[in-house]
């Protein structure tokens, strides 16, 4: 009778890795949420013990941070930045709405982990972007907050959104027309604007709604910079700031063009 091999506890925790105890976790939560993500149900799924496991990850906060960090980092690697601080913003913004409606475990994992990697890592980029359009550094961090809080927000109720019409056995299409309805069974005196809009809900983009609110917040942060601007020159030319802006049409770029009165 053959003698049976061992197995080697050493080889057996180096093929548990923590690249692939993220990754069964990413699966878990894809499909059953944080109250699905245990350690039993990850031991399980892993075929091992939740010793092994806590060998590689302190705690569940520990995980799902690491968890978040995976998505976040990839989102990033795999997105495509513009050529531009407006369009790299655009395109991480997106990137961000798109994954955390891929994953909506991200939203409020991002939140609690701001403190940690998953959250600097696009706060950092973000604020790379508002440096390069020259925001006064008393205006960055308000500047990267508002967009921050834009994307976390409108990305999570998003993916908020999709998860209820999930529960409901509902697709994107009937479950905005229900809400549809709701709103057109309102008082339309208390409900005027609300009553005038429901008739488009079923056909809006949310992508494309989402990045009208980011270039809402961009041409804000655009109208800002030429008003600094123009405070500048009037104080060189000792033009006021008013009148700067009621001759607008001749200041293009650095130099004033020749107008009337100018």
């Amino acid at each position: 009778m053959m003698a049976r091999t061992k197995r080697n506890p050493v080889q057996r925790r180096e093929s548990l890795s923590r690249k692939r105890i993220i990754e069964a976790s990413v699966e878990i939560l894809d499909s059953s949420g944080e109250d699905g993500l245990t350690f039993s149900a990850l031991s399980k799924r892993l075929a091992t013990g939740p010793g092994a496991i806590y060998g590689h990850i302190a705690n569940k906060n520990d995980l799902l941070t690491t968890a978040c960090d995976a998505i976040v980092a990839r989102t990033m690697k795999d997105c495509e930045f513009g050529a531009t601080p407006h369009a790299t913003i655009r395109a991480l913004a997106l990137s961000m709405f798109d994954a955390i409606d891929a994953h909506p475990w991200i939203g409020s994992a991002l939140i609690r982990a701001e403190l940690h990697s998953p959250m600097v890592r696009v706060q950092e980029l973000i604020g790379q972007q508002i440096r390069a359009l020259r925001v006064p550094k008393g205006r960055q961090w308000a500047t990267v907050s508002a967009l921050m809080n834009y994307i976390l927000g409108v990305g999570g109720q998003n993916a908020a959104n999709g998860q209820l019409a999930r529960k409901r056995n509902l697709n994107r299409l009937d479950f905005l027309q229900a809400v549809s309805n709701i709103w057109l069974q309102l008082e339309s005196t208390e409900y005027p604007f609300t009553r005038s809009v429901a008739s488009q809900l079923p056909a809006h983009n949310e992508r494309a709604d989402f990045l009208a609110g980011v270039d809402l917040i961009l041409s804000g942060v655009d109208a800002l910079q030429q008003r600094r601007r123009s405070q500048n020159l009037a104080g060189e030319t000792g033009v006021t700031a008013t009148q700067l802006e009621s001759k607008r049409p001749y200041y293009r770029g650095s130099r004033p063009r020749k107008g009337p009165g100018l």
